[in-house]
């Protein structure tokens, strides 16, 4: 787990840090055929080395987001969801940083008609759209498009000193991937609505009273607790794991009647599938399922 530590944390300063490499030595660990990236790490990992784990790094902001580093986190995020040896992708970054935010000197020379024609942030929400299940494990500060790229996740696993803020009121604007959407259908109305006009941090513990975050670990523990819950979700059919993610989503975004008929339909669709036919031939058998993705 690489460690990204040096510069200064978006709408505030931080001391000069220095780099360090955390070590877990009960996980399998080895490269995987990826390009090589200038801010991004990718890795598999994990007992079947089905895990892809990518890992933010640009060492000179914690991690500040553009155009160059989402860009490479879209491209590792889609290579691996299309890869059939990967079940489950994880996106992080260091101790200190899961991402502070968007370079804020990268926006203060566009005017509105750049933005509406580079159509500005437009491929920083790609990443929502895996088929596979993609879950954030967040340690310090998650800040503005930071906390936006959490957003995306669909879990969240959070470090003890892990801070979460959409302070973009702070400058003069407002969230513009996902925050003030997300925020609102994950917490409820009140408590995105004092995010996002105050600019104020959530520690770990909030968010997790929240909903924001499922689960808090310590900072040294959070990959490792992170990659057992990938291998997890990993033990079920791949197949089924992608249909039941996208009708939690269905819940999120649509209505109650729509949810329970898309929800419905998947479910008599698993019935023509043969890791159904598996899981149940083995419950029933009273033996581990094989599952075969189909």
């Amino acid at each position: 787990m690489s460690i990204a530590n040096a510069g200064r944390v978006l709408f505030g300063r931080t001391p000069k840090l220095t780099r360090n490499l955390a070590q877990i030595s009960s996980l399998k660990f080895y490269s995987s055929q990826m390009p090589k990236y200038e801010f991004v790490k990718t890795e598999k990992v994990g007992e079947n080395q089905n895990i892809a784990v990518i890992t933010l790094d640009r060492m000179k902001g914690l991690n500040l987001l553009n155009n160059t580093v989402i860009n490479e986190v879209n491209d590792a995020v889609f290579k691996f969801d299309k890869d059939d040896s990967v079940s489950v992708l994880i996106l992080t970054g260091s101790e200190k940083a899961f991402a502070a935010g968007a370079d804020v000197k990268d926006m203060q020379v566009m005017d509105y008609s750049q933005a509406v024609k580079e159509e500005f942030l437009e491929s920083w929400t790609a990443i929502s759209k895996t088929r596979k299940p993609l879950i954030g494990a967040v340690n310090g500060y998650a800040l503005g498009g930071g906390c936006e790229l959490a957003l995306m996740c669909d879990i969240i696993y959070a470090g003890e000193k892990a801070q979460f803020a959409q302070p973009e009121i702070t400058i003069g604007t407002m969230p513009g991937a996902g925050g003030t959407q997300r925020l609102t259908r994950n917490m409820g109305l009140s408590k995105a609505m004092e995010m996002v006009l105050t600019g104020n941090y959530m520690n770990a513990v909030e968010a997790e009273k929240a909903g924001l975050v499922s689960k808090i670990f310590p900072p040294d523990q959070l990959l490792a607790e992170t990659i057992k819950l990938a291998e997890k979700i990993a033990s079920h059919s791949p197949l089924i794991i992608s249909m039941a993610k996208k009708s939690v989503h269905i819940a999120y975004e649509t209505t109650l009647k729509q949810g329970l008929q898309f929800e419905r339909t998947s479910f008599y669709g698993t019935f023509a599938t043969a890791d159904r036919k598996e899981g149940m031939t083995a419950f029933v058998e009273k033996r581990a399922p094989k599952y075969i993705n189909e």
